[in-house]
């Protein structure tokens, strides 16, 4: 597998550095943390560590409001420790894909501070700054995606500035060519440290209508979800700094850039890839999908199709802003349905995202009180909507004090179900998550077919059964995934009959299936991959 390119036939593991491993005693994750837990992660078999954002922060939106975009904030152990980092990581073979959040900064940077000053002030054109209109009124509908009007007023200079999401938030003018080169010289200051990619936060928000344009209404419930993001989001000059941006990563080896398309489709992020553009963007009707196969179907056929063996997908099941998959899918502590769901997303074409804690299945904690919240957005839609610190809570390590995350107080309760759900008591149990997503991962990895092999559907029952091949020249993998509590029968064609078959791993099984009358009978909630060549 001398090709073996880890962007495209690897798996990347999101990592949310506040909660996986605190080092110094404070509560807080931290890079030191992280260092420790390599030896874990390199076990696992990922390929890449997805960080999210360590720069410095006030942490209003909890680093997702950014005050320096070239350092490392200290609270996760400042630039040195990052750099061991980079390095302890690269001797493991495991790359690093850092968060970049570049439609807005902190109110707290620097440019921020300049440009509000004064209206003469140099960096006054880096924001996006409007006159009121006649009797104080705000320049245009455009509202925040975490509640109210998009501008707001500084008394200072008499003017409002925009933001997209918090007040603390406020939005880069990415038509002032300062700013959109100032992005790429930072760009560049981490790929010359040694960093292998980037993860665009809301990328296709960076440039707004330069009229200024009302967005059109729509029906929906909060004010934001009342509009057609015509004028705020996906401008055409966006093309521009992609092509730019793309030029800069190719002048280094192997590096690597994936979009958060915000509020987009499947046809929206694929507009955006290519060789002018991301290797790959997030679509993210695989989180809202239900527990059945013929809504995992719908998603993977509508990203196919529109990639059309073009681009290259990719899938997840979790990340820092939604509900775990072991949460949505199950209400018990069973694990069966996330088997199914780590062979499905392991198996498919594409790159999977795995999230912190995901191979071990881990729950969301309970948030029962408004004054238990700490996200910005689950304080302003409280109780509609809860926030996302249910899916940021500790890594789960092992049954004593705080998971093992930390000796302090955590910044986040710790699930209760630690004692009994954590990394050392799956480790000792062949049958745990955990160790079905090491023996899942392995066989990925080892299995080129189920790196490169093109994606071919087989069957679905709407409420049973998934199944679906991977086949290159050389080799063939059938997956069948039943989704159903009962044994449901899987018919082959003649042509899927041929040949000689293995097993590669069964969570019901450690034997090839019977072949009987061109059927092989599946276990209820049984995940089966067999390979041929």
């Amino acid at each position: 597998m001398s090709d073996f390119l880890w962007w495209r036939d690897g798996v990347i593991y999101q990592i949310y550095p506040r909660s996986f491993m605190d080092s110094n005693h404070d509560g807080i994750g931290d890079i030191p943390g992280i260092i420790q837990k390599l030896d874990y992660l390199k076990d696992l078999g990922i390929d890449a560590i997805w960080l999210s954002p360590v720069y410095p922060s006030p942490d209003n939106d909890f680093g997702y409001d950014i005050s320096n975009y070239c350092d490392i904030d200290q609270k996760f152990g400042g630039i040195e420790a990052f750099d061991i980092f980079l390095e302890e990581s690269h001797q493991r073979s495991i790359r690093v894909v850092m968060d970049l959040v570049l439609n807005h900064t902190s109110d707290q940077h620097e440019w921020f501070q300049q440009s509000k000053s004064s209206r003469n002030n140099p960096y006054r054109d880096w924001y996006i700054w409007k006159e009121a209109r006649d009797g104080g009124k705000v320049p245009n509908n455009w509202q925040s995606r975490f509640g109210g009007s998009g501008w707001e007023w500084d008394s200072t200079t008499e003017a409002y500035f925009f933001h997209m999401f918090s007040k603390k938030q406020p939005d880069l003018n990415w038509r002032n060519p300062k700013v959109f080169n100032e992005i790429l010289d930072i760009i560049k200051f981490w790929l010359d440290k040694g960093v292998d990619g980037f993860r665009l936060d809301v990328f296709n928000a960076y440039y707004k209508d330069e009229n200024f344009q009302n967005n059109p209404h729509q029906i929906g419930l909060a004010k934001f979800d009342q509009q057609k993001h015509i004028h705020d989001l996906d401008q055409p000059e966006m093309f521009d700094f992609l092509k730019a941006f793309r030029q800069l990563l190719d002048s280094y080896p192997e590096r690597y850039a994936v979009g958060e398309t915000f509020m987009g489709d499947y046809h929206t992020a694929a507009t955006y890839t290519g060789d002018q553009g991301l290797h790959a963007a997030f679509e993210f009707d695989f989180l809202n999908n239900h527990y059945k196969p013929s809504s995992f179907y719908k998603t993977i056929q509508q990203w196919e199709n529109v990639l059309d063996q073009k681009g290259w997908p990719n899938y997840v099941l979790n990340n820092h802003d939604v509900i775990r998959s072991a949460s949505r899918y199950t209400k018990s502590e069973d694990d069966d349905r996330l088997k199914v769901l780590a062979t499905l997303m392991l198996t498919l074409r594409g790159t999977p995202f795995l999230y912190y804690g995901e191979e071990i299945g881990m729950r969301d904690i309970p948030i029962e009180r408004k004054s238990d919240v700490l996200d910005p957005v689950g304080r302003q839609f409280w109780p509609f909507y809860k926030g996302r610190d249910g899916c940021r809570s500790p890594m789960q390590w092992n049954p004593e004090q705080n998971a093992g995350f930390s000796d302090a107080t955590p910044w986040l309760p710790v699930h209760n179900n630690h004692h009994w759900r954590n990394v050392h008591s799956q480790s000792g149990d062949p049958d745990s998550l955990l160790n079905y997503y090491k023996k899942m991962l392995h066989i990925r990895k080892s299995t080129p077919v189920l790196q490169k092999g093109m994606y071919l559907p087989i069957t679905y029952d709407p409420q049973k059964i998934l199944a679906f091949v991977r086949q290159t020249s050389e080799q063939t993998a059938l997956i069948a995934l039943n989704f159903s509590k009962r044994n449901v029968g899987l018919v082959l064609s003649s042509q899927l009959l041929t040949g000689d078959w293995k097993l590669l791993i069964s969570n019901k099984r450690d034997t090839f299936p019977v072949i009987r009358d061109r059927k092989i009978l599946l276990e209820g909630n049984e995940a089966l991959v067999i390979l041929q060549g």
